[in-house]
């Protein structure tokens, strides 16, 4: 039995230039996935340095006594910088890694604020996704921290923010509704790109769909009975080989493109340091983004 040495790669070749860049590019995608998050020292872990003292203590004690009177934990973090990640991923995986809310409960919330990057999210836990919703935050972001932020103030938006937030999980989200009423966002909601994508990919399977189905028969070569021939590809309908029963529709070629949708959305959630902890709860991308 002969042994096949493999070919020595022959960096003349071009093509070994873009499997570095490629591999290159993985790993830098890996090294922004495993970026170190900062530790949970506090209620309120201001990194990025835009909260004033007085209301940092303010709001450690307003967030303290939130929790103590229902269990409801809220956590409020600046950072600098998302170092290139998108903020929805980051804040989950903050989240995730503090471990906040109660673990049976899941019942936190994270306001998080990325300075350098100007964009914002409101993060909330599985458990108050029915309460604390997704216009909820996205009224919040957008009346009460958006403008505050353009004007320079980061704290007043800040503060406003968890008031409201406080406000709705205790049951009254009736003035936060009424104030988004009154006053509307500037101009039309952006559709969010995620779901723009998925629009158009649903749209172009669902037309393109249709239209493979009758536009052939119509316009393109009958080579035999439920054969035709458009564009340059063969389309079958009816009876499969032998006169047994097909499917109706057209051979696409290939087979077996099984998507592996397996969940990996585990995120080590490791331990945090500086006598104060989440109490092991998580969450699953509820919430709302924004930017200034």
């Amino acid at each position: 039995m002969t042994t096949r040495r493999l070919p020595r790669p022959d960096p003349s070749n071009p093509t070994f230039h873009v499997v570095l860049a490629v591999l290159a590019l993985l790993l830098s995608c890996f090294a922004v996935f495993a970026a170190e998050l900062p530790a949970l020292t506090g209620r309120v872990v201001d990194n990025a340095g835009i909260i004033d003292a007085g209301t940092r203590a303010a709001l450690t004690q307003k967030l303290a006594d939130f929790e103590t009177k229902g269990s409801d934990q809220i956590v409020v973090a600046t950072i600098p910088s998302l170092g290139g990640e998108e903020i929805e991923p980051y804040a989950n995986r903050l989240f995730r890694f503090w471990k906040l809310g109660q673990a049976k409960e899941n019942n936190g919330v994270l306001l998080l604020v990325a300075k350098n990057d100007r964009k914002m999210r409101i993060e909330v836990g599985y458990g108050l996704e029915g309460t604390l919703t997704d216009l909820h935050t996205k009224l919040i972001i957008e009346n009460d921290m958006v403008p505050a932020f353009r004007a320079g103030d980061f704290s007043g938006g800040i503060s406003k923010a968890v008031d409201d937030m406080i406000m709705v999980l205790e049951g009254h989200p009736e003035e936060l509704e009424a104030r988004g009423q009154r006053n509307p966002a500037d101009g039309s909601t952006p559709i969010d790109p995620i779901v723009a994508v998925f629009l158009i990919l649903w749209a172009t399977l669902f037309f393109g769909g249709l239209a493979m189905a009758f536009l052939p028969p119509m316009f393109g070569t009958k080579l035999s009975p439920g054969v035709y021939r458009w564009l340059g590809m063969t389309f079958r309908y009816g009876r499969g080989p032998g006169g047994s029963a097909g499917s109706s529709g057209w051979t696409t070629g290939s087979s077996g493109g099984g998507w592996s949708s397996g969940s990996s959305s585990g995120w080590s959630s490791g331990s945090s340091g500086g006598g104060f902890s989440g109490g092991g709860g998580s969450s699953g991308g509820g919430g709302s983004s924004g930017s200034w």
